[in-house]
């Protein structure tokens, strides 16, 4: 099936979007999962219409309900990879979908782990995305930085490119099943080194991997990830868009915590509004 729109995220910013794309008509698809800080949080009090205190996971599920009662399709999976053809196909641990158009409000990207050499490499052979980078290191030994699922999508696009490619866990739970061909490395880093560009990676217990390039792929794909994965422009780990919500890339949108800001619930169901405002205008503009 093609929707008109796939929605990226399960908080304000998202459903905000849906809402409003769904009561227009549209095909809607909303895709993620249940995490995030407002889940964490015990109670809001500073969100209009609520005299008493609500929390964030109320608040939350109350608007999966509303989402799903005027026709949005939820679907409860982690993104890890976003690309455009003909249309955008997003993929997700439990299949691929495709969309006219794709929101993405996931919040805030992840930070970069704490390990010494990683931010003066950035770029001279770390890297944060396979699909834009992956070119540079064809036939060279490279390695991912990760546990779960966006890991392995990260380490399987690698494999076709790289003479090598390695899994570093960092002493991390691993959280995916990754092929044989790809070796993978419990082991604490202590640093990454090199002179001009990357070198190696050196263990907390002296030994060392050489490696070309280091690709960061922890936790779960961002609405920066996988934006950049298409060619979208990003800002100190925030997308830029304009006074639509748009990016760059044609037909894909931002809203919420990923865009910087304000970051706080008001602001990001306003965003998921107006992006959803201009994606029905723009759809209804091509029929």
């Amino acid at each position: 099936m093609l929707y008109d729109v796939i929605i990226v995220g399960f908080g304000p910013s998202a459903i905000s979007g849906a809402l409003y794309t769904c009561r227009a008509g549209l095909k809607t698809l909303v895709i993620g999962k249940k995490a995030g800080s407002l889940l964490k949080t015990k109670e809001i009090e500073n969100y209009y219409g609520f005299a008493t205190p609500i929390s964030g996971e109320e608040l939350l599920n109350n608007g999966l309900k509303q989402a799903s009662r005027l026709g949005a399709t939820l679907l409860e999976a982690e993104v890890v990879d976003l690309t455009y053809l003909e249309h955008f196909e997003v993929t997700t641990t439990k299949g691929k979908y495709e969309a006219k158009t794709v929101l993405l409000a996931t919040g805030t990207s992840r930070r970069a782990p704490s390990i010494p050499g990683l931010k003066e490499y950035e770029g001279r052979g770390v890297s944060y995305c396979a699909t834009c980078d992956g070119f540079f290191y064809r036939d060279l030994e490279v390695a991912v930085l990760g546990t779960g699922n966006y890991a392995l999508e990260e380490a399987m696009y690698l494999k076709n490119i790289a003479k090598q490619v390695y899994l570093l866990a960092n002493e991390g739970e691993i959280n995916a099943k990754f092929p044989s061909d790809i070796q993978v490395l419990t082991k604490k880093i202590q640093r990454i080194e090199g002179q001009d560009k990357l070198q190696k990676v050196v263990f907390i217990d002296g030994s060392s991997l050489a490696i070309s390039g280091l690709f960061i792929a922890l936790g779960v794909a961002s609405s920066t990830d996988l934006a950049k994965k298409v060619g979208a422009i990003t800002k100190d780990n925030y997308l830029v868009v304009n006074d639509k919500m748009q990016t760059n890339v044609p037909h894909l949108s931002a809203s919420g915590d990923c865009v910087g800001g304000l970051l706080q619930i008001n602001k990001a169901v306003y965003q998921g509004c107006l992006a959803a405002t201009n994606i029905i205008n723009d759809i209804k503009a091509e029929k």
